[in-house]
């Protein structure tokens, strides 16, 4: 046993049980509990999914206001465009440098709910609605916050997919659904990157809040993922601290002190908690709090420029090239030209998300400005608001009218659109995906008067373009991207920076389209998932539906090739060592620096159950000089060809034809590769419940069968009919010639 064992062993059997039970409750707001006769110090955690919002000072009734200084960087929506996992892992180097400086142990974040429907008022805070790249993504963050010395806290577990009655409406998902949409990036990042803590949603999972849900906490997250750390509540997300122990959840945040703690205390001395089941979770909590000590020890600092230029980098690889006719980007305004810059997000810069998220940034770059200070001599920028930002009054019409004035006499004319953060937030859903109504008049006023509009976008979730888009030459969506989304905003505009983001969500025609339409946000304290695993692109192509923008769009302001698809296999699926690899070549065909995202997509031809007709599983971003060609290569494992079966509750792979497709986006395909795999036959052991075709179908109980005079096994087309019957059934029937005796003998021979 290792000293640090030993050393928590000791100081657990020298806490009283009301100490005990004080530490598994925080102290305020921020703060674990401390004990301080045994020098157990208190910790501090703070929000921070895109920058630190810590509190230094006395926090406010909810948490919100009053945070220290700290780079905002583009939120998750944002950074999940750029498909860069290194990124991700540099963002949280940076993360995890602030944290130190501030003094706090735990950073809120990253969170990776699936983005199951555009509505979420909290889908800027999520990566993707795909769980393969927000797993590949978040480990890479978390393990760049944990490399200094910082923890971590992935949320928020499970199927928090909606802010509308969010602390109390019950999930109702299947557990297919769950296993291969809701969970399997929270499986990838604890397995590879063991985050120190993970934060349990406010609602509901089939009944069980997620605070209390045995299953979930335990069963799942530590018995199969081998999870090692501490399981926090989200703000609020504990409603019986006894039972949520139970369930395994260590640490309730903010503390309900005086009721929380004198339950557990109450529960133990009555029998109804063993303190065995205390005990686990107060050794976490003490081993988190021994594990934070060496970084707060640290005389750590960290350069704010030098963060700010990350953020306006990571700006750059955000941002996603959505249409761009006619090459009218890169801007390159002739000398003396008259650039017009219209919106009021040009001057009131919407950058990051509202709700507990929001951070004090160091500094704020401004569209407007850094279009002016990077043209300066060349072109002359002049600037309307056109629209208010959350505004419906008379003055409308007059900002409408000074813009279309400007558009009607210039050179080039870009559009700052987007939305308020009162149309988007924490705490509650959208009820539309429409950019505001004075943008919509403004654009199509703008558009009579001017035929090459750029549109610039700053929103967290994505937003209908349909409706718009044929009326405009280009649309360069930024998202909402941080404290450098200004200057970032004009490198991309002019050129300086080449857009290399890839959507990490499909944009649909209309709402009406995605998914969960029908179901969302439930009624009545439940939602039903009922599209099960269909959501994002995975519907969408599945319906052949139309959409404005496929899942893994984006364009450059250069051309890529990619070409010498490969695919290889080594192993098989009965040996469990299975691995496809696919290689390809990938070429900038064009005369601008850039970069490309190779993906991977995996479709079982024919399965026994309904699958996606394609899932992402592997990707690849090469940043590439003009002419320059690269070798990337992906490996699949047999995850990658499996299915969650609800009857023999596992992963499962079937053997057959697997389509492997190759391409820029889950539309753009360049290449297709069939393989066969091999893998053993999936049956449940025959019965009298099982069904004629499933004795037929399995070799050993056809040959008993056959060894019968049973006439009916001459009719095929009696078979057709009574096929799908129990065999217990058939032999109820007379003149099957299959009495229940002879049933019972083919079972005691089987």
């Amino acid at each position: 046993m290792s000293e640090a064992a030993n050393d928590s062993i000791n100081r657990l059997s020298e806490l009283t049980l009301e100490e005990k039970a004080s530490l598994c409750l925080g102290s305020d707001f921020w703060h674990t509990a401390p004990v301080e006769r045994l020098g157990i110090p208190r910790i501090m955690v703070s929000d921070g999914p895109h920058g630190l919002r810590a509190q230094l000072e006395e926090a406010d009734h909810v948490g919100i206001g009053g945070s220290a200084p700290a780079t905002c960087f583009p939120t998750a929506s944002a950074l999940g465009s750029s498909w860069n996992p290194e990124l991700f892992r540099t963002v949280g180097e940076a993360l995890g440098r602030e944290a130190k400086k501030l003094g706090v142990s735990v950073v809120l974040g990253p969170g990776i709910n699936m983005k199951r429907s555009p509505l979420c008022g909290r889908n800027f805070e999520y990566v993707s609605e795909d769980p393969w790249l927000a797993g590949e993504l978040a480990t890479a963050m978390v393990h760049g916050i944990q490399s200094q010395g910082i923890g971590t806290s992935l949320k928020h577990y499970a199927a928090n997919n909606q802010e509308d009655d969010r602390l109390r409406v019950s999930a109702e998902v299947d557990e297919r659904t769950l296993r291969e949409i809701y969970l399997p990036a929270f499986e990838r990042v604890v397995k590879l990157s063991q985050p120190w803590t993970v934060m349990c949603a406010y609602n509901k999972v089939n009944g069980i809040y997620c605070s209390e849900h045995h299953w979930l906490l335990t069963e799942v997250l530590r018995e199969e993922w081998g999870f090692e750390g501490l399981v926090v509540s989200d703000w609020g997300a504990v409603h019986d601290r006894v039972a949520a122990l139970k369930g395994g959840l260590d640490l309730e945040m903010p503390p309900n002190l005086g009721v929380s703690d004198a339950a557990i205390v109450a529960a133990v001395r009555d029998g109804s908690l063993y303190e065995s089941i205390l005990d686990d979770s107060v050794s976490r909590v003490l081993h988190l709090v021994d594990r934070s000590q060496p970084a707060l020890r640290e005389d750590a600092s960290f350069d704010p420029d030098d963060h700010h230029a990350l953020a306006r980098r990571a700006a750059h690889e955000s941002a996603v090239l959505l249409k761009n006719d006619g090459d009218v980007l890169p801007l390159e305004p002739e000398p003396g030209s008259t650039v017009a810059v219209i919106g009021e997000f040009a001057r009131t810069p919407r950058y990051q998300g509202a709700g507990s998220s929001q951070v004090n940034p160091t500094r704020l770059d401004v569209a407007l400005d850094e279009l002016q200070s990077a043209l300066a001599g060349r072109a002359e920028v002049r600037f309307a608001a056109g629209f208010g930002i959350g505004t419906t009054d008379d003055g409308e019409q007059q900002l409408l009218q000074e813009a279309v004035e400007l558009a009607s006499g210039a050179d080039h004319v870009v559009v700052f659109l987007g939305l308020p953060g009162e149309d988007e937030s924490e705490g509650f859903d959208r009820t539309h995906i429409d950019l505001p109504a004075n943008q919509l008049v403004l654009l199509h006023a703008l558009a009579e008067v001017h035929d090459r509009l750029i549109v610039i976008l700053a929103n967290g979730g994505i937003v209908r373009v349909s409706t718009w888009e044929d009326r405009v030459a280009a649309i360069l969506e930024c998202w909402l991207s941080g404290q450098a989304a200004g200057g970032a905003a004009v490198d991309l505009l002019l050129g300086v920076a080449n857009p290399t983001g890839k959507l990490a969500e499909t944009i649909p025609v209309r709402l009406h389209d995605n998914s969960s339409y029908l179901n969302f946000p439930g009624e009545e304290g439940i939602v039903q998932y009922g599209e099960g695993i269909f959501i994002g692109y995975r519907a969408y192509d599945r319906l052949i539906q139309p959409v404005s923008y496929p899942f893994g769009f984006g364009l450059s302001y250069t051309s890529f090739r990619i070409d010498d698809v490969d695919v290889s296999i080594t192993g098989s699926v009965p040996d469990g060592d299975l691995a496809v690899t696919v290689t390809a070549s990938v070429t900038n065909t064009g005369r601008r620096p850039g970069a490309e995202v190779v993906q991977v997509y995996v479709g079982d031809i024919e399965a026994s159950v309904a699958r996606p007709l394609r899932e992402l599983k592997g990707f690849v971003k090469v940043h590439l000089e003009p002419g320059e060609t690269q070798h990337v290569s992906c490996q699949l494992d047999e995850r990658a060809f499996a299915f969650w079966s609800r009857r023999f509750q596992r992963w499962v792979v079937e053997s057959g034809e697997f389509m492997i497709a190759v391409g820029s986006s889950s539309r753009d395909l360049v290449a297709t590769e069939t393989i066969t795999l091999d893998a053993p036959r999936l049956a449940l052991p025959l019965g009298p419940d099982s069904t004629l075709h499933e004795w037929l179908e399995d070799d050993r109980g056809r040959e008993l069968i056959s060894k019968r005079d049973m006439r009916l096994l001459q009719d095929p087309e009696l078979i057709k009919v009574i096929g799908t019957m129990p065999m217990h059934t058939l032999a109820a029937f007379q003149g099957m010639a299959l009495s229940h005796d002879e049933l019972d003998e083919l079972i005691a021979e089987l």
